[in-house]
């Protein structure tokens, strides 16, 4: 391989890796600013099928196992900023970015594991025609994200 095929191999690997990480800092953003991403919060939604109580008591074991993981939703916040931090430097520490984002990565799964086994815990509590709602809600979402990432765009 010559040396010119190495360079233009190299700048594609960064211009990419740029891209990616202005796209998941763009996001960070758009959230920051009350734009909420679709999807986030999924989980609740699939809830709004209960009745009005037991709607209530879900979405409060959702927010209160939110809350238990602020430490770490604050530790892939940091992640996050320091990864456009070594964005901005005159050369890129892809190692770093790299780690700086893996960390981002697990702070997001081991928040939404948490939440999730919240839910869990809670629909076990619930009689079984309940439990079907919730079964319910989640078909119809998985439905309707299926059918928008299969549709060509307008």
């Amino acid at each position: 391989m010559s040396s010119r095929t190495l360079k233009i191999i190299c700048a594609v690997s960064v211009l990419l890796n740029i891209f990616l990480l202005g796209a998941a800092v763009g996001g960070v953003v758009w959230v920051r600013a009350r734009h909420p991403l679709m999807g986030v919060g999924a989980i609740r939604v699939v809830g709004s099928e209960l009745p009005a109580d037991e709607r209530r008591a879900f979405r409060r074991a959702l927010r209160e196992a939110r809350l238990e993981m602020r430490p770490t939703a604050m530790a892939g916040r940091q992640a996050r900023d320091d990864a456009a931090t070594l964005l901005r430097a005159p050369t890129l520490d892809q190692a770093a970015l790299d780690e700086a984002l893996a960390r981002a990565r697990a702070a997001d799964i081991a928040i939404r594991g948490h939440v999730e086994q919240r839910a869990v815990a809670f629909a076990a509590t619930l009689p079984p025609d309940e439990r079907a709602k919730l079964a319910e809600g989640i078909e119809r979402r998985h439905a309707r994200a299926h059918t928008q990432t299969t549709e060509p765009r307008r």
